[in-house]
């Protein structure tokens, strides 16, 4: 990931109207990916990296019916796995990830998702973005997974900037107010995928242009182009 041209930050009075304007069009934002329990949301998350969500779910859906659980995961096997989830960018890598995963989940976890951090990023193919969107989702735990969406949309807008996803969520922790830290991750990153899009952000039909650095001028630019 790499930061665009750094605008200046917002003020916390902007942050304030900036969640607040997105929690009023979705109060309760939830992930894309398509789960029934804590374990499928693992692996969904897992499986999600440099994937869409809708690629995802089209494979879980059929992964899930059969192997809802570490154990029955396990079973499947890699060929059974990477059969069920080869339409997935490196599902070969993923397959065998997802596979010892589960078995860690079993030798130490009894079969079920760790709740701490430490657990979660020790098992493979788990890093701390998708750590931090378990302890999110599934625990309603106040962390911040900066995906390539977020972190855009931090670095574009001003709320948090920083070179490096690690240096966006440090500043997304220190920034963002109580209210909105749970809901905060799925806005951001709702927002990115649907209105602050990488190559043509949609400043025109954004809900918190105001507080953004980055959209009034681009806003300023679209007219022109439109009129000109």
């Amino acid at each position: 990931m790499n930061a665009e041209v750094k605008h200046a930050a917002m003020k916390p009075t902007e942050i304030e109207s900036f969640f607040a304007t997105l929690r009023d069009a979705n109060p309760r934002p939830v992930s894309e990916l398509e789960f029934t329990s804590v374990f499928e949301l693992l692996a969904a998350v897992l499986l999600s990296a440099q994937a869409t969500d809708v690629s995802v779910n089209k494979a879980t859906q059929r992964l899930f019916a059969i192997a809802p659980t570490p154990q029955k995961m396990l079973e499947l096997g890699v060929e059974g796995v990477t059969e069920q989830i080869k339409t997935i960018g490196l599902f070969r890598n993923k397959a065998k990830n997802l596979l010892e995963t589960c078995r860690l989940l079993i030798e130490r976890h009894g079969g079920e998702v760790p709740r701490s951090r430490e657990a979660l990023e020790a098992l493979p193919g788990v890093g701390r973005k998708t750590a931090n969107v378990v302890l999110n989702v599934a625990f309603g735990e106040p962390t911040f997974a900066v995906d390539t969406h977020v972190f855009r949309v931090c670095n574009r807008s001003g709320l948090a900037p920083g070179k490096t996803p690690l240096e966006v969520e440090a500043q997304l922790d220190a920034r963002v107010p109580a209210a909105y830290r749970v809901g905060a991750h799925h806005w951001l990153i709702l927002h990115g995928r649907y209105v602050c899009q990488a190559r043509k952000p949609l400043c025109w039909q954004c809900r918190v242009a105001a507080q953004c650095a980055f959209g009034p001028k681009t806003r300023h630019h679209e007219h022109l182009l439109r009129s000109g």
